[in-house]
């Protein structure tokens, strides 16, 4: 809990405003998730809302396999570490909209955000595709399986270093992603920055990569994306394209950069920088920062250097006296300057641009320390949800700042977002309080979607109300 001191007028103001709005708007339910336990969560009336599945360690990013199971990633805990698992979502009932158990496909994984299935249409055979900080693999999938039969391939390595998360920089997380460019199958997969502002040693940090399904023809479609924790190819959006969330840094204060929603085409004859680190979007356009950037070459720049504490120590991530400004100002990968970069053979780390003008836009913007991750995309129907995307913003991790801790729609020529689901973050007594995390989203119906909460380890359904 915050001192009041701290919480500043204008949180209360936002949050206040906010919930006056959705109360106007939404309608709260209030989900029991353990014996005397709760979260009143308010979406339009127009839909219901369930808790699906709880008791999971940290649930990211659905997948929905050939044979149409759900799986799950589940990361364990917020540490770098091989404890994570992919789970299977087993025994829907329709009645309760429950399921009936969760079962443990795989175990003692690092770190695994997201999954993603794909089946060879010449020899029948699917591929469950698993993004890990050191690497992505891929198992061999039969239809019932409730483990893999033979061992993963590795079709490419990442850095598998960085700096603490509580240093607000590395960033561990990988997503894969799966689609059909031109007729020919690729995979997908985003890897963050090392570090909140710097400039990377390696070439595969801050980018997006393609390859074939078997890793090989290995390519950079974006690079500059500091964060895209969810990634989606959507062929019914704009022609169809690849979608991507994507976090701003954090060095320049509460109310700055956005973070973005980008729309990148996946069979561009050139590889696309989108800006970071010297280019941050604001109000949905990039700008040019004038930070100086950390030199690898300067040892206070590699060591934990003794800075003054914040303003603000709220992080949702445990007391953080200094540790996230510290973080900005420590080089890519927090020093590991000798290691040899596994993905050389790609080309170079992109030098920082001088200029913002070939930036593209961003397809949607999001208010500074929303931390949007996943999303999904209802096409064009008869449903209340029409061709619209919803992104799940998973909160600022300080939650003075008041930003994110809802799902929003984006729909309309101006893609604005719209809130569609709130009570994550509340005001008590002046106090913000954390309540839950919005995570990771999958469409399962023509209005229907199932949203994990990595914060207290649900599963929630939200459907049309009967």
């Amino acid at each position: 809990m915050l001192p009041r001191s701290l919480v500043s007028p204008a949180l209360l103001c936002f949050l206040c405003g906010s919930v006056l709005a959705a109360r106007a708007q939404q309608q709260p339910h209030k989900l029991t998730y353990s014996p005397g336990k709760s979260i009143t969560l308010s979406l339009p009336a127009e839909f219901d809302i369930d808790i699906a599945a709880h008791g999971i360690r940290r649930p990211r990013f659905f997948a929905q396999s050939p044979d149409g199971r759900i799986f799950v990633t589940s990361m364990y805990d917020l540490a770098d570490n091989r404890l994570g698992s992919i789970l299977i979502l087993d025994g829907w009932n329709e009645q309760t909209h429950t399921f009936a158990r969760t079962i443990r496909y795989l175990g003692h994984l690092h770190n695994p955000n997201s999954v993603a299935f794909w089946t060879d249409t010449k020899t029948g055979q699917s591929w469950l595709y698993i993004a890990l900080t050191d690497k992505l693999v891929r198992y061999a999938y039969h239809a019932g399986d409730k483990a893999p039969s033979a061992p993963p391939q590795t079709l490419i390595r990442f850095p598998d270093y960085g700096l603490n998360y509580k240093y607000g920089g590395w960033h561990l997380t990988r997503t894969v992603a799966v689609a059909d460019v031109r007729n020919v199958p690729r995979i997908f997969v985003s890897v963050g920055s090392s570090c909140n502002y710097c400039q990377e040693r390696e070439v595969a940090r801050a980018s997006i990569l393609s390859m074939d399904p078997d890793g090989r023809n290995a390519t950079i479609v974006a690079q500059g994306v500091r964060n895209a924790v969810d990634l989606h190819y959507v062929p019914d959006a704009d022609g169809g394209a690849l979608f991507a969330t994507n976090m701003g840094d954090d060095h320049l204060g509460d109310k700055l950069p956005d973070d973005t929603f980008f729309k990148i085409d996946p069979a561009a004859d050139h590889v696309v920088n989108y800006g970071w680190p010297t280019c941050y979007f604001a109000s949905g356009k990039p700008t040019l920062d004038s930070t100086p950037l950390p030199s690898m070459h300067d040892a206070s720049f590699r060591a934990h250097a003794d800075v003054p504490p914040q303003a603000h120590d709220d992080s949702v991530y445990g007391k953080q006296r200094g540790v996230a400004a510290a973080g900005t100002n420590l080089a890519a990968g927090g020093g590991h300057a000798s290691l040899q970069d596994p993905n050389a053979a790609l080309g170079e780390p992109p030098a920082p641009l001088k200029s913002c003008d070939s930036v593209p836009p961003a397809y949607a913007w999001f208010p500074a320390h929303s931390s949007p991750l996943g999303f999904t995309y209802f096409p064009q129907t008869d449903s209340k949800l029409q061709a619209g995307f919803l992104v799940a913003l998973h909160g600022a991790s300080h939650p003075h700042i008041g930003t994110g801790y809802r799902v929003v729609r984006l729909a309309g020529a101006d893609r604005k977002p719209q809130d569609f689901l709130t009570g994550f973050l509340t005001v008590e007594n002046g106090k913000p309080v954390v309540h839950g995390r919005p995570c990771g989203l999958l469409r399962v119906g023509a209005d229907s979607f199932l949203l994990t909460d990595d914060y207290l380890g649900l599963v929630y359904f939200v459907h049309p109300r009967s």
